[in-house]
């Protein structure tokens, strides 16, 4: 009797094992919170400013250059740069160095006269100028203006005005979104900022070289003509941009969630424009409330003289070999495609890239083509790396690839799947992985790890969409460690776009949290 009893004991353990182990359909997820992140000031990471109200040596603190002979009047009153001239002058204040994926803030108190006001990036001797330029009359504005100048020969003139109001005054915010290859230039008085100007630069100048970042330097650009302004500060910064997206949980090279300080760490891409035109961001979070708060940005380095900013990445840190890896998709690319094809890249880095300003080492690896959003594990078991990535067959579809190494020689082991596919990833529930995927058919659907065969879709209230928007999500589900209040989280985007951009864009979305329970 002993014997048998100790033959069904283990056989029990397996069952019950078996019956206790959840799946992914079965959870449900309440939706917790939304944020969008508009230009967010709390969030914003300072990387320069002119403060009137401290300044104190206003020569040196931020030394002025006149283009002409005329000296306009400069004072300091009540906490406020003033600047006034009876004649034609043409000044330019410095206020910090200059890198082309952070934005920059004008803020303006008043504008009398005629004349021009906003930033120029320029290198010491002055050779290359680079200057935005917004014009007013009275205190109307009046048009923008690009200026592309080389060795005192101007090179490029642009309008770029666009939804301008002739009533709309120049009192507020002057918000230029440097893009890497564009930019887009907003005017915020009250409310939403509105977009008054963009342009993609590219083909002008390629402000992605490592020499601009290493020699221009950003300044307050003045041009009067009997007119006077007062401004507020102006301000260089790291910021939200108009939207977040292509949220992904950063991880450990095993795919289990990087948890540290009690917060989970995320990369999404901060939007900008269109494809060329996001940035990289790196957020964190307690996953207990939604206190969601920006960290920094990364751009990549192919070693051949460009920074570019690359997006859907995924990060984890390599505990074996003590680096920080992953993949990110180049679509960069897209700022140059006559010599550049959009593809994955393996990216490295020794230092930790998830604060500040980061640059990470980046490298193709033969995964050219029509394929995005890639994650990647190393499976214990299988003894290989794995990859679940969307690639386009007839439509992105989800396929697991796999390799000897993390960063080549990948080949596909599943799929493609039926259902279009975006944003996937692979996520341990129980002790099981399983295959997250978003889609166009207003499903989040759940694949088995590593054949992709269909298990259901994900049980949500209130999901990030509705009949009036894309559904092409990211699911980004986290299952947490015992001693939550709740044992899953999901942090997903919408995709409404920021209005008043013209063309083509992709300029989404907010934040959503999501609990999951059992």
């Amino acid at each position: 009797m002993k014997k048998l009893l100790w033959f069904f004991i283990p056989f029990l353990g397996i069952s019950l094992s078996v019956q206790s182990q959840i799946t992914p359909e079965e959870i449900q997820f309440s939706r917790q919170g939304v944020q969008r992140l508009i230009f967010d000031e709390k969030q914003s990471i300072t990387m320069a400013k002119l403060e009137p109200k401290n300044i104190i040596g206003l020569s040196t603190m931020h030394p002025q250059k006149n283009e002409h002979e005329i000296q306009p009047e400069i004072e300091i009153y009540q906490d406020q740069l003033k600047i006034k001239s009876e004649g034609i002058i043409q000044t330019k204040f410095w206020f910090g160095g200059f890198n082309p994926f952070v934005s920059y803030t004008l803020d303006l108190e008043s504008s009398s006269g005629n004349g021009g006001f906003g930033f120029e990036f320029s290198d010491r001797e002055g050779k290359e100028r680079f200057i935005v330029k917004i014009l007013f009359k009275d205190d109307k504005l009046n048009g923008v203006e690009f200026n592309l100048i080389r060795n005192t020969e101007e090179v490029v003139h642009l309008n770029l005005a666009s939804n301008l109001d002739k009533n709309q005054c120049t009192k507020g915010k002057i918000i230029l979104q440097m893009l890497g290859s564009g930019f887009t230039l907003f005017h915020q008085e009250n409310g939403l900022p509105k977009v008054i100007g963009q342009c993609d630069f590219n083909t002008f100048i390629d402000l992605r070289e490592k020499k601009y970042l290493h020699s221009f330097q950003s300044h307050l650009f003045v041009q009067l003509n009997q007119g006077e302004i007062t401004i507020n500060g102006v301000d260089m910064a790291i910021n939200t941009g108009i939207g977040l997206a292509d949220i992904r949980a950063i991880t450990y090279e095993d795919g289990t969630p990087f948890l540290e300080n009690g917060r989970l760490w995320y990369t999404m891409s901060v939007r900008g424009r269109a494809l060329p035109h996001h940035i990289q961001g790196v957020f964190s979070l307690n996953p207990s409330v939604f206190d969601l708060k920006l960290e920094g940005i990364i751009v990549f380095d192919r070693e051949d003289g460009l920074l570019r900013n690359e997006i859907a990445s995924h990060l984890f840190y390599d505990r074996n070999q003590k680096l920080w890896r992953g993949l990110t998709t180049g679509f960069s690319a897209f700022a140059n495609p006559e010599k550049e094809k959009k593809q994955l890249l393996a990216v490295e880095s020794q230092t930790d890239p998830r604060f500040g300003f980061s640059v990470m080492k980046a490298e193709p690896f033969g995964m050219v083509g029509d394929i995005e959003d890639p994650h990647i594990l190393f499976d214990g078991s299988a003894n290989k790396w794995r990859m679940l990535t969307c690639e386009n067959i007839d439509g992105y579809k989800a396929v697991i690839l796999e390799s000897d190494y993390w960063n080549k020689a990948y080949v596909r082991i599943s799929g493609p799947v039926v259902h279009n596919s975006t944003g996937t990833s692979i996520q341990k529930i129980g002790e099981k992985k399983y295959c997250f995927s978003g889609s166009s058919e207003g499903e989040i659907f759940i694949y088995t790890y590593p054949d992709l065969q269909e298990v259901g879709t994900l049980k949500m209230d209130l999901p990030p969409w509705d009949k009036t928007s894309g559904t092409r999500v990211w699911p980004n589900v986290v299952q947490l460690p015992k001693g939550y209040p709740f044992r899953y989280v999901a942090l997903m985007m919408d995709r409404y776009n920021f209005p008043d951009q013209e063309g083509k864009h992709w300029s989404y979305g907010a934040v959503y949290l999501y609990h999951g329970y059992e």
